[in-house]
């Protein structure tokens, strides 16, 4: 009976043990992904408007050296939020640069008009990034690779037409498989892996990595409670001089 009753109290210590890990976790106390400082010093933040009102020298003071900001979605949606904080972000020391929700219902060129129409050029920003990742009911049902390829493609000759800076491409582990993965040689990686070790299936190195989507920083009050978190694959002085 002895070892029965031990056994019934390592089990119930485990279940414990996951409660209490799974209760953390879903409030961003702890994460899985730790990333080393001194491996990547160069930190970041993505924002929408769901993050409402930016703070944005408090996210400074919390040791952000750049952000990435939603600009615009599809052909015709601007984030409501975006020439705001686009503007107040730029007058602290956090480097910023803008992105846009690639929709895979509607035209790259399309796509790429509302993006030059809604972000500036400026001074040493980053280059701008195109977030592909599904939405929908395209987790089930992916859009068709030669389209979704094409369409990209043309978004990403009119935005380095227009901006001189080669768009960083936004993944996650299927859409990198999917479409990207053999293509798109020229530009940089992003990608999402907030479970694990960012790793892409092939050589190619990532640039920068989303590496928790439950983060919790001081300075914004938006209906959104946490702030997704991101690390640059370089030195401090490969990112002051990083342009994509």
């Amino acid at each position: 009976m002895k070892l029965k009753y031990k056994i019934i109290i390592i089990i119930s210590c485990v279940f414990i043990f996951l409660y209490f890990f799974i209760i953390l976790w879903y409030n961003g106390l702890i994460w899985p992904n730790t990333p080393s400082k001194k491996k990547y010093p160069v930190r970041g933040v993505d924002v929408s408007s769901y993050q409402g009102e930016i703070d944005w020298e408090t996210l400074e003071n919390q040791d952000i050296d750049f952000a990435f900001i939603k600009a615009t979605e599809g052909s015709g949606y601007e984030d409501e939020y975006f020439q705001q904080n686009f503007q107040n972000a730029s007058e602290t020391g956090i480097r910023i640069g803008a992105y846009h929700f690639f929709s895979f219902d509607s035209s790259g060129i399309t796509q790429a008009e509302n993006f030059i129409k809604t972000v500036p050029k400026t001074q040493n920003m980053l280059p701008p990034v195109i977030d592909l990742e599904f939405y929908a009911q395209h987790g089930s049902d992916p859009p068709e690779k030669e389209e979704t390829r094409y369409n990209l493609q043309k978004m990403i000759d009119a935005v380095y037409d227009y901006y001189g800076l080669m768009p960083v491409i936004y993944v996650t582990d299927i859409t990198y498989e999917l479409y990207i993965k053999g293509y798109f040689d020229d530009n940089d990686i992003w990608i999402r892996s907030i479970f694990t070790k960012a790793e892409l299936p092939d050589e190619r190195k990532w640039t920068f990595w989303q590496y928790c989507n439950r983060g919790r920083l001081d300075g914004y009050d938006g209906a959104e409670q946490y702030i997704d978190l991101n690390v640059f694959n370089g030195t401090k002085e490969e990112f002051e001089n990083y342009k994509g």
